[in-house]
């Protein structure tokens, strides 16, 4: 065997562990939304979750091999963290999986599920559907730079392509050109013109049972499902069918369903769910951090309205840091108060 040959397989090897370690770990994730899962964000959802699997926002290869700005912070602690990347050329997506391996990312995803304009004009996202072969030629240059896993997340149809035989064609195509083991599929279709990306949350129609039909055509491949999933009761019934579990905005809006997903989803029955008083407590060092640096606290406490919701106070609670967290020199003692608001401090 010659040294290049060698250098192969042991990237192959490599590879191959990495998408056994992805389909145990993708088992419960959040999905990455745009303006919502950034760095403060996973931060503050890791202290309530250990096993939860952590997605950034959508970034663009264009942000990062062109960008001003670093798009791609994050803290260690939010581990395991994966980078979804929005684009549809091999060449800049391989050199963007090169810069996310060495940035430490265990995972990169491929966004071929988004439907906004801009993502269409900027030809990735949902319309990438209709072209399952540079879907798969993406892939492989991704898996051919790096040797973390590369996943896809998609829709089950887009416009009027909404036929099961489109879906399992794109899966299939994408599967075999480029050895993807891993998918994630939101059971709703896209409409690509005359709905905004809210509508196209909502309006079509979910059909969990064609990707549990997927899962059964495809049992070697790794499947999540996506879409609608608002509690932890819903996600053990779809796991039931399929892999993994992605939960968007009810992760985001009710976080602290996610103290209870390292007993229930994993079964670490040894962890008890961290209080709310807690994971405030825990997020002040982190916050003051923030503000030395130079930050707002708004840029934090915006991903915490929704910590007590459901809880007596809640709306006091959100209405504090609305009212207080915006101001220039607000630091933590609006934390504080927004505490005493719910008579905990």
């Amino acid at each position: 065997m010659s040294q290049q040959q060698s250098r192969d397989k042991s990237m192959q090897d490599s590879q191959l562990a990495s998408n056994i370690d992805a389909s145990l770990s993708c088992r419960f994730s959040v999905a990455p939304m745009l303006d919502w899962t950034d760095r403060h964000c996973r931060y503050f959802h890791r202290l309530l979750t250990s096993r939860t699997q952590l997605y950034t926002e959508m970034v663009t290869t264009g942000a990062i091999l062109h960008g001003k700005g670093d798009y791609l912070l994050f803290n260690e602690m939010e581990q395991p963290v994966v980078l979804q990347l929005g684009g549809s050329s091999p060449e800049d997506l391989a050199k963007c999986a090169q810069i996310a391996q060495q940035r430490g990312y265990q995972e990169i995803n491929l966004n071929v599920g988004c439907p906004s304009d801009r993502v269409q004009n900027g030809r990735f996202g949902a319309c990438l559907m209709a072209e399952p072969q540079l879907v798969a030629d993406c892939v492989k240059a991704m898996q051919d730079s790096a040797a973390i896993p590369v996943t896809v997340k998609t829709r089950i149809g887009i416009d009027h392509q909404d036929s099961y035989l489109f879906l399992t064609d794109f899966i299939e195509t994408v599967a075999t050109e480029s050895q993807c083991q891993n998918f994630i599929v939101h059971a709703r279709k896209a409409w690509l013109q005359g709905l905004s990306p809210k509508e196209n949350r909502e309006i079509p129609e979910l059909d969990y049972e064609r990707v549990y039909q997927l899962k059964r055509d495809y049992s070697h491949l790794n499947i999540s499902i996506n879409g609608g999933i608002s509690n932890l009761t819903q996600a053990l019934v779809h796991l039931e069918h399929v892999d993994g579990v992605m939960v968007g905005r009810a992760a985001y809006q009710n976080p602290y369903l996610l103290a209870d997903v390292d007993r229930q989803i994993f079964a670490d029955h040894g962890k008890l769910p961290v209080s709310r008083e807690q994971v405030v407590e825990q997020m002040i060092p982190y916050i003051e951090a923030h503000l030395a640096q130079g930050g707002r606290l708004q840029h934090i406490t915006r991903h915490m309205l929704g910590l007590y919701q459901g809880v007596p106070g809640a709306r006091r609670w959100r209405r504090h840091l609305s009212e207080n967290a915006h101001h220039t020199d607000a630091g933590v003692q609006v934390l504080v108060d927004a505490m005493k608001q719910l008579g905990l401090s």
